[in-house]
């Protein structure tokens, strides 16, 4: 395999030096949680290897959390990116096929490209609403695909599939023997009641998530990915076992005496991300120069400017990191244009977020 780094790494708050910028509504994530602020003790752990599934008790509280999911079910990473990682390594070959919904995280399409598949796009539009054509994906469908890969809540845009999307794209998977790879990392922050969990509409389906996004502990790299199906298990257990045997047993034993007082902690992160968006919400309604697909989960959003203004958008993005120390993700991240762009909601704190909206409004009206 040949890897390449990807623009959104290279590009990211951590290889530029978060000293550089002061309000960064590039994150994708909630803001990161300092361990005094949690009731965590680690001192009877064992450091030790520890079970190469994943810790028990840990496995048995994420599957509590779906009807029809079990422990079993559940294989334990190191956080979503290790998880697709583990995925497409196991299930992609040279000469398959699969096909992306895109935008998509970049992980999604560059690893498949090294392991030199074949990588059918199906892109979302602005002007649809970034709502998914089914009948686009059946059109894609090769006698060799091996993989539909799917981003629910979206990212960057934060649209939600429905249950009916879900249920077809799984009906779709068991017709043509293929697998719907789901990354569902914000799951847990839609904005109205979750949709299913896509493992538990079929066994040909596999759900991706993890503590980084919606939780703010991005730090312990942990997550998992969940499927029904033995074979897949087994299969996935043996490429984790080769590329790192186990997690850290710290990692895991953090995860689970935070989740296990989620219900202490949570609400207080939801809150902050429905505050900051009420907030994104007026000020997009009110602004002259950009448009979006109103997100319905998660905290991104991918505005664009409306097509009848003119501006300098490399100017744009220098001078808001330059001069306003501003930061937001750059449509190229996503194999997009550059006059849209990622927008987060949910890292900074709420005076930082109006500080850097109007600083988004300073660097605009400086470019056009």
């Amino acid at each position: 395999m040949h890897y390449t780094r990807m623009p959104i790494e290279v590009e990211s708050p951590e290889s530029l030096g978060y000293s550089t910028i002061e309000c960064n509504l590039a994150e994708s994530s909630v803001r990161d949680v300092l361990f005094s602020e949690v009731d965590i003790n680690l001192n009877s752990l064992m450091i030790a290897y520890g079970d190469h599934v994943g810790k028990p008790e840990l496995r048995q509280l994420i599957a509590s959390e779906c009807s029809g999911i079990h422990a079993d079910d559940v294989l334990l990473t190191v956080g979503a990116a290790g998880a697709l990682f583990i995925i497409q390594t196991s299930l992609l070959e040279a000469g398959d096929h699969l096909i992306v919904v895109r935008p998509n995280y970049a992980t999604n399409i560059e690893t498949p490209k090294a392991i030199g598949c074949a990588v059918t796009y199906i892109d979302l539009f602005f002007e649809e609403g970034y709502a998914l054509d089914l009948e686009r994906v059946k059109a894609a469908i090769q006698p060799n695909t091996k993989l539909i890969s799917i981003t629910t809540p979206h990212n960057p845009t934060g649209t939600v599939l429905g249950a009916e999307t879900l249920a077809a794209l799984c009906a779709l998977a068991e017709k043509h023997n293929c697998y719907l790879l789901a990354d569902e990392t914000y799951r847990d922050l839609a904005f109205t009641k979750p949709t299913p969990l896509v493992a538990t509409l079929s066994n040909r389906a596999i759900s991706v998530s993890s503590v980084s996004k919606a939780y703010g502990i991005p730090g312990i790299r942990l997550g998992w990915l969940i499927t029904k199906a033995p074979f897949l298990q087994q299969l996935f257990l043996a490429a984790k076992e080769q590329i790192h045997i186990c997690n850290s047993v710290v990692d895991e034993e953090i995860c689970y005496q935070y989740l296990v007082k989620r219900s202490q902690y949570f609400p207080a992160v939801q809150k902050e991300v429905q505050d900051c968006f009420s907030i994104l919400d007026n000020w997009m309604a009110n602004n002259r120069y950009l448009e979006w697909v109103k997100p319905s989960g998660g905290v991104v959003c991918f505005p664009r400017f409306k097509k009848e203004v003119e501006i300098n958008v490399e100017k744009f993005y220098t001078l808001l990191l330059s001069q306003y120390k501003t930061y937001v993700g750059p449509g190229h991240w996503f194999e997009q244009s550059k006059r849209s762009f990622r927008l987060g909601f949910g890292w900074e704190t709420k005076d930082d977020f109006v500080k850097g909206l109007a600083n988004i409004d300073k660097a605009v009206k400086e470019c056009l």
